[in-house]
């Protein structure tokens, strides 16, 4: 998985060495959890070798002062830059660490240097199987608080891709958590500047002083972010009174990123084809994070920060397959249309931790089967809410799919070639197959007349 914290501070490097996580014996030993944020949370751990991430995470709570629900809704995570591991509460981190450097070399393509240098770290996490629909049910400051800090870094950090214009009202929010009430005196322009970058993903501020550059000659005035953002700061402080404060904010910034299709994903490295261009047809591959939570599956782009594909999984069908002992892939299966004839897509995304994805995809598609949801037929209003949401839905969003910038296989399963007929449905290409009606698209009577 693609890894969400940073580095430790420097300031904690030489205490971690002295008294890391890896580290043994039945004596008490000092370990190190990492908030979100790299705030260290020192544990005191009698005999580590035979700890428990559950043991572990009762101590952070305890830490914390945080209430019994957030056991539900955190968990314990093995990271470091190449790969991301939640812990189950029942495995035990020390043993878990003795097998990180097997885990690398199986899951990611690090060099054996990098292998054997590595050494991971332990995060205070969300659980990505913890339903977002909960998290607004939460009245405990401190449980909002730490799914605030997550969300917010994952925003900037750009494994959450946002418009501009929600990273603006998410930054508002952010201005009220961290600076309290608006005030016309203290908050100006000129003293939000320095801070830009805590609110705004910085590589949209960087965009966005290539806008001002373009228009600068023209004449055209833009809004400043620092403008923009202190309008939404007195919006939100004039839309929350003071009794309700930061629990209110937290679940307004959190309100806002769960109309995110990859909130609370856990986040898988891989390639995807680009599609052939220019004269000679050149092509290559192209980095995205693949995204997987209990809703269904996203491949963004990690250079653009925008979204590639992101399918429910009621729309899609998957596999993982090891053809050449050379790559694993993970194969998408989903709806779409070639030369406005439907067929299916294929879309093939390579990585070492295919295997992975896979088993991911397979255990929330198992959960959700076993939850209660409402079904959309339910709403009566549904139907014209969702029209309503696809006309509004701004064209450039970085949330819309970009099929065209993806290479699939287009097929109608006849077994041999694309035909360009009618459909009719059928059972999957594969044999991994998500509930809810999805099939694969087969060939009319017809079709030799095509």
């Amino acid at each position: 998985m693609e890894r969400s914290g940073t580095s430790p501070p420097s300031a904690i490097n030489e205490y971690l060495l002295r008294s890391s996580v890896s580290s043994s014996g039945a004596r008490s030993v000092d370990v190190i959890v990492y908030l979100i944020n790299d705030t260290p949370i020192p544990l005191i751990v009698d005999g580590l070798s035979a700890t428990t991430a559950h043991e572990l995470h009762r101590k952070v709570l305890e830490v914390l002062h945080l209430p019994d629900i957030a056991l539900e809704v955190f968990s314990l995570w093995l990271i470091s830059p190449f790969l991301e591991v939640q812990l189950k509460p029942k495995h035990h981190p020390y043993k878990v660490c003795r097998q990180w450097h097997d885990l690398l070399a199986r899951f990611t393509n690090c060099a054996v240097e990098d292998i054997h240098q590595d050494e991971p770290t332990l995060q205070f996490r969300r659980n990505i199987f913890f339903p977002k629909t909960r998290e607004l049910q939460i009245s405990d400051e401190g449980v909002l608080r730490l799914l605030y800090e997550e969300a917010k870094y994952n925003v900037l950090e750009g494994r959450y891709p946002c418009d501009i214009e929600d990273c603006e009202l998410l930054g508002g929010l952010s201005c009220c958590l961290e600076m309290g009430p608006y005030s016309q005196e203290k908050h100006t322009p000129s003293t939000l500047r320095p801070k830009l970058e805590s609110y705004i993903p910085s590589y949209m501020c960087k965009r966005k002083i290539g806008i001002l550059n373009a228009f600068r000659n023209r004449g055209n005035r833009q809004v400043s972010f620092e403008e923009t953002l202190l309008n939404t700061y007195k919006a939100a402080t004039e839309n929350v009174s003071s009794a309700e404060g930061d629990v209110t904010n937290c679940k307004e910034y959190l309100k806002k990123v769960h109309e995110l299709p990859y909130y609370g994903c856990a986040f898988f490295q891989g390639e995807v084809d680009k599609p052939s261009q220019g004269f000679l047809n050149r092509s290559g591959r192209k980095p995205v994070s693949v995204a997987i939570n209990m809703d269904g599956v996203s491949v963004i782009d990690r250079k653009e920060k925008h979204v590639l594909l992101s399918l429910k999984f009621s729309e899609l069908s998957w596999d993982h397959t090891y053809p050449d002992e050379e790559e694993h892939i993970l194969w998408l299966e989903f709806d779409g249309d070639n030369e406005g004839t439907p067929v299916n897509k294929l879309l093939k995304i390579y990585s070492k931790q295919a295997e992975l994805m896979s088993g991911l995809i397979e255990y929330c598609i198992e959960l959700s089967q076993g939850t209660d949801l409402p079904s959309p037929d339910t709403n009566p209003g549904n139907s014209q809410v969702s029209e309503k949401r696809t006309k509004l839905r701004r064209q450039e969003s970085v949330l819309c799919n970009r099929i065209k910038n993806l290479t699939t296989i287009d097929y109608v399963d006849d077994g041999t070639e694309i035909k360009r007929v009618k459909p009719k449905r059928a059972a999957s290409f594969f044999s991994r197959q998500s509930t809810h009606g999805y099939a694969s698209v087969q060939p009319s009577e017809t079709a030799g007349q095509s």
